[in-house]
Order: C-alpha cells, then structure tokens, then sequence
C-alpha cells in the first residue's frame, strides 16, 4: 500500500487502506466515464459557457487532467489573468512590505508538514512557489495582506494547477469574490458566515441548534476552520477537491450546503453529547469515516440533504447576522 496519496500527503497510521481501496475502485469507473464526457464537452478547445449542463457536470466532479483549467475558467480568473499579462511577475519584482514576508515566513514550514511536495528535502520544493504566491496576493490585496488560513488554501491550488500565476489568480477569485471578508483583519464576514451556519441549522436540523444552546457552544468553537480552510485538513483530499469543484462554480452557498449535510447526516450521533467538551468532539468525529471518503455519494447528499437553499435565503440571513455582529462589537 502507499503511504503517500497522489497529492503527496502521507495517510495516518490508523489509515483504513481496504474500505479505501473499495471505495476507489468503484470511484474509478465514475471518474474514467467523467473524463470522456469532459474531453467531449470540451472538444480540445478549452472553453466552456456556463449553462445547466456545465453545472451538473461540475457538480458531478471535474477530472483532475482538467480541473485547473475548469476552475480558472469558471471562476474568472482565467479572465483576469489574461487582462493584465505580467501582472503577477511585476508584484514580485515590486517593493515588499517586510512585516508581511515575515508571517508569511513564519507559517512555510507549517503549512502541510505531512505533505512531502511542502518538504524541504522536495525537489522542486513547493515551499518556495507557495511564498511566491502569498507575497504576491498580499500586495496586490493590501487590506487583507496575509492571514492565517491563506497558506493551506494556496498551497491546495498549486497542488492542482502546478502552476505559480494560476494560483495566483485562484487564490484572488477565491478571496476577492467568492467568499465575502473571510479573511480581512476583522474577519466579519467569516463571522458572519459561522452566525448564518447557526440560523441555518436552526431552520432545518433544530434538536442540534438547540443542544448547542443549552451547552451555550458557540458555532465558531466547531466550525470556524471548515470556513477558514474550505475543509482542506478536515475532509479527504478527494472530497474537498470535488467541494472546490463547485465551490468556483457556484459560490460561498456551497460551504453552508456541505456544513448543513454534515450535521444532517450525523444528528442522531451529535445529540448523543452530553456536554460542551462532548459536543466540540462529535464535531470532530463527523468529518472522518466512510461517509465523507465516498465523496461521489458526499456529493449527492449536498445537493439532497440540506433541501433548497437559494442565495437570497443567505444573502438575508447574511444582513442581519452582520447587523447583529456589528451592534455587539
């Protein structure tokens, strides 16, 4: 068995290889019969329109020979990029605020130590392309600058696009438009996000809002680090990458879809917790197990399970959670 995945990270000790390999046998006929409907789609001239049909192939996973390009693609960066050629090199070549080197520094040797591509020794060490990417994004976006979290989040693109500028310009779709102030000094609308998470639950899986409450645990203690790292650390590679797949495509929404089945999913369990220590671990234990390694079926379940979630729902909710946020600050 390997004990490095395709992505270069190194499994767990307690790493279940059997109910793995189950899984990723019945997974690779779904991914081979994706690809030939991919390259059809794509017919060798690598452009897509957005429309239903792009969508529910998106939802139903992007083969990895494609996903760089389908992510730069649907999420405009591909745009970006082209409308400011030499951009990227030019921030790098630019004056540097040194403060910001120097936390961005501090967190290259943690950012996937389990990762061998992250490792020193690595030939080409990806540590150093990472420090390229975020010095770049932290003065192109001067109010967000670096931020704990951005690191993972990076280091994931390049992973996937082997490519410096492309990450570039990922990291910027994904900071800059798709989620909303996650990641500015005052990370209100992480904030934000986390009260929402709790509206939500409350209107769809309520025993588990309410047993939060009488533990008075705050939403932020379980799921501050599903929105901060997009799931990366918590979830299986295959399966963060299939959320990513429509996170580039379809917005922030996804996120709250793939908290809400998790709860959903895993509510008889959570409300066996008897106390706030308990309740902060079944948290833990939800996103590990077959449940969310199955990521073709984990997928299915996001779009089923929370039952419809519109934008405007969020975008409500968004509004008074932040009014709310804002009067207590």
């Amino acid at each position: 068995f390997c004990r490095v995945d395709p992505y270069g990270f190194e499994r767990p000790e307690d790493f279940d290889y059997a109910s793995y390999e189950a899984f990723f046998s019945r997974y690779l006929v779904v991914l081979t019969r994706r690809a030939i409907k991919w390259s059809k789609l794509l017919k060798g001239n690598n452009s897509i329109q957005k429309s239903l049909k792009v969508k529910r192939y998106i939802r139903k996973g992007i083969p990895n020979e494609h996903r760089a390009l389908i992510w730069m693609i649907v999420s405009g960066a591909q745009a970006n990029m082209e409308q400011n050629p030499g951009y990227y090199q030019r921030l790098l070549e630019g004056e540097k605020n040194d403060k910001l080197l120097e936390a961005i520094r501090t967190d290259m040797n943690r950012t996937f130590p389990d990762n061998v591509k992250f490792r020193k020794t690595a030939d080409p060490c990806l540590q150093h392309t990472l420090y390229n990417v975020l010095v770049a994004y932290g003065h192109h976006n001067k109010a967000v600058g670096y931020c704990q979290g951005m690191n993972f989040i990076a280091g994931y693109l390049i992973l996937i696009t082997k490519n410096e500028e492309e990450s570039f310009w990922l990291l910027d779709a994904l900071i800059g438009r798709i989620l909303p102030d996650y990641y500015s000094p005052a990370m209100l609308g992480l904030k934000t996000d986390q009260e929402v998470l709790g509206e939500l639950v409350k209107m769809k899986v309520p025993a588990v809002a309410e047993l939060m409450e009488r533990h008075g645990v705050m939403w932020t203690l379980v799921v501050s680090r599903w929105f901060i790292c997009l799931f990366i650390d918590i979830l299986p590679v295959e399966t963060v990458l299939r959320i990513w797949d429509c996170l580039f495509y379809e917005g922030s929404k996804i996120i709250f879809r793939v908290a809400l089945t998790l709860i959903k999913q895993n509510q008889a369990f959570i409300l066996e917790a008897t106390n706030f220590p308990d309740i902060c671990d079944k948290f833990k234990q939800i996103t590990k197990g077959t449940f969310v390694t199955e990521c073709h079926s984990f997928m299915q379940k996001i779009f089923t399970d929370p039952g419809s979630l519109s934008m405007a729902t969020i975008n409500k909710l968004r509004e008074t959670c932040r009014e709310k946020l804002l009067s207590q600050g």
